[in-house]
């Protein structure tokens, strides 16, 4: 056999290995942001809005967070938070976020949208 045939099997097993190494990485890195985005929402929205997957809205023309996917688009509240968040229900205060915690805060409520 030649000695570059001989090597085939090491390297795949080292690219299995590398691979999954990466993927859980980027899974961490979901969960991380999954994290940091329930702590805004925790800080910043939860006086209002139901942010879990079961719990009801302080406030009661505050949306649940589970449930913003069936009125509105996701991805365009990334926009809305660009501009501040400043419109929604009565008494809603503005809130600036920077673009990673945008992406946190959007990570967070993909994680429980029902």
């Amino acid at each position: 056999m030649r000695p570059a045939l001989k090597l085939l099997p090491i390297l795949a097993t080292l690219f299995v290995i590398t691979g999954s190494a990466i993927a859980e990485e980027w899974r961490g890195s979901d969960n991380e942001m999954i994290l940091r985005g329930r702590a805004l929402v925790v800080e910043n929205c939860s006086g209002c809005h139901a942010i879990g997957h079961t719990d009801e809205s302080p406030h009661p023309q505050a949306m649940p967070f589970r449930t913003l996917s069936q009125f509105y688009p996701i991805d365009a509240l990334e926009e809305a938070f660009v501009e501040s968040i400043d419109t929604g229900h009565p008494g809603m205060p503005v809130f600036l976020a920077s673009p990673q915690q945008i992406a946190d805060i959007l990570e967070y409520i993909y994680s429980v949208m029902e």
